[in-house]
């Protein structure tokens, strides 16, 4: 499975045409989602399952799924992306119903940092990130959904709310309520955990 950095977002009428035509089963439009989406969709599936191994069989169950519903996926106010994530929630909470097993931390994946860095950034970064994930762990369900899908899976609030459900406002306080937790737990210095600024 190719992990490149996720592709620049594009313009929702761009999207939506490419959308249109790879619900017709056009190749290269569903491709071109494939392509879009593996990144984002990668990262939020390793940021619940802690397993690269895991995630990586488990977001391309999340991509048979897609192209199995695709023609039948309606723009009636529900963004693609949150439609698509919908489906890698669903998909990664009936993976451990069916398995009977606790979420596991977030691996440190190599995919995860920037390679331009120097060895000891790298090293940094992904000590960082690993207390981060286990920091994650701890919080209740709902706001550990909320960071996996705004932070590893890159979706907007309202994006974030269409897929579990919610209001805006609640996925804006869940998401508060998360990183002031998170920066209880890791005793940050002010300024290091920046996620809050993403809203």
């Amino acid at each position: 499975m190719e992990l490149g950095a996720a592709a620049t977002p594009l313009p929702s009428e761009i999207e939506e045409g490419v959308i249109e035509r790879a619900k017709t089963g056009e190749p290269q439009a569903l491709g071109a989602v494939y392509d879009w989406y593996l990144p984002r969709v990668y990262r939020y599936v390793l940021s619940r399952v802690g397993n690269v191994t895991e995630a990586e069989d488990l977001t391309e169950d999340v991509f048979l799924r897609m192209l199995g519903a695709i023609g039948d996926y309606k723009r009636t106010g529900v963004p693609f992306s949150a439609w698509l994530f919908r489906i890698a929630r669903n998909h990664v909470v009936s993976h451990y119903r069916k398995n009977g097993v606790r979420k596991g931390q977030a691996a440190l994946d190599e995919g995860m940092t920037d390679s331009k860095h120097d060895p000891a950034e790298i090293v940094e970064t992904q000590m960082m990130i690993g207390e981060v994930a286990l920091a994650v762990q701890k919080l209740p369900e709902a706001q550990r959904d909320v960071i996996a899908l705004r932070f590893a899976g890159g979706l907007s609030i309202a994006e974030t709310a269409q897929v579990l459900g919610k209001r805006q406002g609640n996925v804006k306080t869940l998401q508060h309520k998360a990183v002031l937790k998170l920066q209880k737990m890791l005793q940050t210095e002010p300024g290091r955990l920046t996620v809050e600024g993403q809203i």
